[in-house]
């Protein structure tokens, strides 16, 4: 699935877009229960186990900016956790055995969609390893005008950063500390049946959508069969073998990386948005987020 060339971008770069995983069929059956969700939102005051809403958002003016464990809302989803070619992707980079984690679906709807700060998913959720990546599967063609995924390249070989705000975990880091250059960020960009892999360690972020068009990225959270989490396994140590998606369960494997965690936990929970509420300084702003909604036609 993956050629060298990819293999050593991903390697060195720390994410890779592969075109063509998904056929525009998979992509259209996608949207379609995507377009369902949000129009059950309608009604909703408050974030809940399935929607996290935008700030913006109305009960009569629905505004979804994340579908939560995508994978247990609906099977269109959820066999995404197996799609063969997402799989192929994985075990060229990894080695056969492969575990799922999560899901969840970022949406930033045209106009008004939300930015997401920088950071490393590794911050979140560090393992014994870090042989972990994250998949977007791009519903939507993505450029720079409606804020695609961006990458700071290499930033996965180096060190574990900042995600606190006086003491407590935010979830992103201080970009008045100058970490990395952001300067160097590399836009995710492709067609709609694309993915990108991103590394665990990774730094990342993504601008908000000010075009006329949507930008929606279901991403599943995978990691090698040896890679087992720090903070323990919220379901038991079966639920966790259950998770295995392709090869063998494996016992966990050590290896050097720089870990902080993610404690004491963030202020504001229920999602990576709602955490990043504790920051002092953003880089990105929202220039929709408070953009009154105009009337229904």
């Amino acid at each position: 699935m993956l050629t060298q060339a990819q293999i050593d971008q991903y390697n060195a770069v720390g994410a890779i877009v592969v075109p063509d995983v998904l056929t525009q069929a998979e992509v259209q059956r996608l949207r379609d229960v995507t377009d369902g969700f949000v129009e059950r939102a309608r009604g909703l005051t408050t974030h809940d186990e399935v929607y996290d809403l935008e700030d913006s958002h109305t009960p009569e003016h629905p505004r979804v900016r994340r579908i939560k464990a995508t994978h247990l809302q609906h099977p269109e989803y959820g066999r995404l956790m197996r799609h063969p070619g997402i799989i192929a992707v994985l075990r060229a980079l990894w080695g056969p055995d492969i575990r799922f984690d999560t899901a969840k679906l970022n949406m930033k709807c045209a106009g008004f969609g939300a930015p997401v700060e920088w950071h490393q998913d590794w911050a979140f959720y560090p393992h014994t390893n870090d042989n972990l990546a994250a998949v977007g599967v791009m519903m939507d063609d993505m450029a720079m005008e409606n804020g695609p995924l961006m990458i700071i390249p290499g930033s996965h070989r180096g060190p574990t950063f900042d995600h606190h705000a006086d003491g407590i975990f935010c979830g992103a880091m201080d970009p008045t500390n100058h970490d990395v250059d952001y300067a160097s960020a590399m836009p995710l960009t492709g067609q709609a049946g694309a993915i990108t892999v991103h590394h665990v360690r990774a730094v990342h972020g993504s601008a908000p959508n000010v075009s006329d068009r949507d930008r929606r990225l279901l991403l599943f959270q995978f990691r090698a069969a040896d890679a087992w989490p720090l903070l323990g396994f919220p379901g038991g140590i079966e639920k966790f073998k259950s998770l295995m998606v392709a090869g063998e369960h494996r016992e966990p494997r050590l290896a050097p990386a720089p870990v902080r965690l993610p404690l004491p936990p963030a202020t504001k929970q229920g999602s990576l948005y709602e955490n990043q509420k504790g920051m002092r300084n953003r880089f990105f702003e929202n220039p929709a987020a408070t953009r009154p909604l105009e009337p229904a036609k």
